[in-house]
């Protein structure tokens, strides 16, 4: 019997025939929890419906989504109804959701809850705990799967923005069980290490599940414990987990946290030059005022100068002299005028000058002069003093 060899669109199309034609599959009402939600611009709703065995993705189109009288969550445990069918674009089975009913927040939610208020009362999320990224960063330490599209993004955004910063890579497991152990190795090595400035860790989106790894609160310690800067970079925009809490900082995405890591080369450059312009300047203000309190010790050194002691001692010498010659000029006229005073007083009581009037002095032989005749008593011999000499003679009588 020949077997007819269907295309790849037959297949999927009788798949889907087969399963729109199930009463069951055409009639669902399923109970799980939500993970990977997307609310999309088009306004569809995209996630999935898991519980501790399996999951299946599902739609709820923009018509049934208005009539949603709740927010979806992450976690969430709802029931769904619906059909189910493929999508024959990519063979992958859907559940097309009409209606949607909350029951409560799944088993994983739940923990996850628990462990955050447990550590954000213990202080872990505290912001004084925070280390601030390094403005300038040489070396970033990577703690992702090797083979991700993650440290791919990172090293894109290496090259675009810094080509001189250097990425490091561990290689670490960032989904299955106890792949957080692997993560906390990476950043045990760097710490001891000392070799990076900054730590990403992350991995891309997925549902909680698949990202349960960074809520481990052994991770949550280790990142805490860090005394490298730490930037987590888990899963999408709208994915929250431990580590973004406990880190220094979260980033939206991979290439965002390295945009955040990593400074723009042509920055640095800026900020080396303005730099360079306020230290030149500084450094002619600074000059500028040193060269003028040298002038100022100049001009203080000019006045206290010995020299200028020197010369101004020579001035006052010079006024000193001058003022003695003055004083002794005074001192001399006076004393000329005195001795002048003196002379004419001399002159005036000079016995010559009244001897000039035809007076003489009469002497005895001793040279006594005689004043009255009862001194020539007894003596003979006189002297006679005239105007213009003297003369001896001896005398006979006294009258």
């Amino acid at each position: 019997m020949r077997i007819k060899t269907l295309t790849v669109s037959e297949v999927n199309n009788y798949i889907k025939k087969t399963l729109d034609n199930d009463f069951i599959l055409n009639n669902l009402s399923v109970k799980g929890e939500i993970s990977n939600l997307k609310y999309h611009s088009s306004g569809h709703i995209y996630f999935s419906l898991k519980d501790s065995a399996g999951k299946i993705n599902c739609v709820m189109f923009k018509s049934k989504s208005f009539e949603l009288d709740f927010i979806l969550e992450e976690g969430m445990e709802v029931i769904a109804k619906g059909r189910c069918s493929i999508y024959p674009g990519s063979g992958s089975l859907q559940f097309y959701i009409d209606t949607l009913e909350k029951e409560g927040l799944g088993e994983l939610h739940i923990k996850f809850e628990k462990l955050k208020d447990k550590l954000l009362k213990e202080g872990y999320f505290d912001e004084e705990y925070k280390r601030s990224i390094p403005t300038y960063v040489e070396r970033v330490g990577v703690v992702t799967s090797e083979t991700g599209a993650v440290i791919q993004d990172i090293i894109n955004v290496a090259k675009r923005r810094n080509s001189l910063v250097d990425i490091v890579l561990y290689p670490a497991q960032v989904q299955g069980k106890d792949a957080y152990k692997t993560i906390i190795k990476g950043l045990k090595f760097f710490n001891n290490k000392k070799s990076v400035d900054v730590i990403i860790i992350g991995r891309g989106g997925g549902s909680i599940e698949e990202l349960w790894n960074f809520n481990e609160e052994e991770l949550a310690k280790e990142i805490f414990n860090s005394t490298i800067p730490i930037i987590s970079a888990v899963g999408h925009e709208v994915d929250y987990t431990i580590s973004d809490f406990v880190s220094d900082f979260r980033a939206s995405t991979p290439s965002q946290a390295a945009e955040i890591a990593i400074p723009l080369e042509i920055q640095l450059l800026e900020n080396i030059n303005k730099s360079k312009r306020q230290l030149e300047q500084i450094l002619i203000n600074k000059y500028s005022k040193e060269r003028e309190r040298l002038n100022n010790y100049k001009k203080i050194l000019s006045l206290n100068s010995p020299m200028n002691k020197i010369a101004n001692a020579y001035l006052e010498v010079d006024s000193l002299e001058n003022k003695i010659a003055s004083i002794m000029c005074n001192i001399i006229e006076k004393e000329k005028s005195n001795l002048k005073r003196f002379n004419d007083v001399l002159e005036a009581h000079n016995p010559i000058n009244v001897l000039k009037k035809g007076y003489s002095i009469i002497e005895d032989g001793k040279n006594n002069i005689i004043t009255s005749k009862d001194s020539l008593k007894g003596k003979n011999e006189i002297n006679i003093i005239l105007k213009d000499g003297s003369v001896k003679g001896i005398f006979s009588e006294i009258e």
